[in-house]
């Protein structure tokens, strides 16, 4: 049998997970055009065929709607996925806790968990989470790669820019309300600041739902081998992402599975629960104004498998590869979740 036909197998065979994922951006604009049942017609297909069982979908603002449209698409985002599962009966589901994502998967269906990429529909307003919680959500990435109220993001590369700051008092009151709600936070997008402060006023298990190694590829949008130990020694959990630019030089070669894998055994030596993060990109990409160098080291959920197999071929145990296709994730979240 070859690697990639066990590996499908234990795609279909193992609960697999994503921690991150933009799908809810065009999912809105689609619905916007007129269309319905998009998650079915563009994408369950894909989803199925790798074997994926929970997709963490991102509240995702682009800087064009800031500030003052931000709440505004968050909610219109949360929207359009509850008029997705109402349309597309049996295929899908919205998951609060551990316990509805299996009962999800037991049922055949696909688990679909909500969390923010960047704090902006809050505001300043921290009242509102409460509301967001209610509505589903249960992630909050702090921010993306700018500065908010919370605090500052690190960007993808060297720029222009004043001192960077970590938390703000705003931020630091977030995280205790965060864990007042029993919700979770990612690091992701987070500045070297910011992580310190983090680790410093939040005490609970946190996670980066899409970073990679900064040692393996030097960008400060991965994480450092200390943010790594860290994150594995409150019993977090990180997610593997498929952007060509932080899996390794793209200036020498392209960007594949190979170099993914590359991140994942840095991970491993540094005792890391790590996962899937894939934080898939290139359909967004097309709609850029400007082209990006950026593109996705494999691009679907079918294509994951090929990760999967080179995990076979280097000897790792079924039991291991089952904790990376999502296992971890699903115990961070029912460690942290409520």
């Amino acid at each position: 049998m070859s690697m990639i036909k066990k590996a499908q197998e234990l795609h279909q065979k193992f609960f697999v997970a994503d921690a991150h994922n933009d799908i809810l951006c065009n999912v809105l604009r689609k619905r916007n055009e007129g269309r319905t049942k998009v998650i079915e017609t563009d994408y369950l297909a894909d989803m199925k065929k790798g074997g994926a069982n929970l997709i963490i979908c991102s509240l995702y603002v682009n800087d064009s709607y800031l500030p003052e449209m931000s709440l505004r698409i968050a909610m219109d985002q949360i929207a359009a996925l509850y008029e997705e599962v109402s349309e597309s009966p049996g295929k899908f589901r919205i998951c609060r806790s551990a316990t509805e994502i299996k009962s999800t998967v037991k049922s055949g269906e696909i688990a679909f968990l909500l969390s923010f990429e960047g704090v902006e529909p809050l505001g300043q307003d921290l009242s509102l989470l409460r509301v967001f919680y209610e509505l589903g959500v249960r992630g909050v990435g702090l921010v993306w790669s700018r500065r908010n109220y919370a605090g500052d993001g690190c960007s993808f590369k060297p720029r222009e820019e004043g001192k960077r700051g970590g938390l703000t008092n705003w931020g630091v009151n977030l995280l205790k309300e965060i864990e007042r709600l029993g919700m979770y936070v990612d690091i992701s997008h987070l500045n070297d600041e910011g992580v310190r402060d983090v680790i410093e006023f939040y005490k609970q298990p946190f996670m980066a739902s899409h970073s990679n190694s900064r040692k393996q590829t030097p960008v400060m949008r991965n994480l450092t081998d200390d943010q790594i130990k860290e994150i594995a020694s409150r019993g977090g959990f990180i997610g593997m992402n498929v952007c060509s630019s932080f899996c390794g030089d793209m200036a020498t070669e392209k960007m594949t599975e190979k170099h993914l894998f590359s991140h994942i055994k840095r991970m491993l030596k540094l005792s890391a629960p790590v996962g899937f993060g894939f934080d898939f990109c290139d359909e967004s990409r097309k709609l850029y104004p400007k082209p990006t160098e950026n593109y996705d080291s494999f691009p679907d959920y079918a294509s994951s498998v090929k990760l999967t197999a080179l995990m076979l071929e280097n000897g790792m145990k079924e039991s291991e590869i089952e904790k990376i296709l999502g296992g971890n994730l699903l115990k961070f979240i029912e460690k942290v979740v409520k």
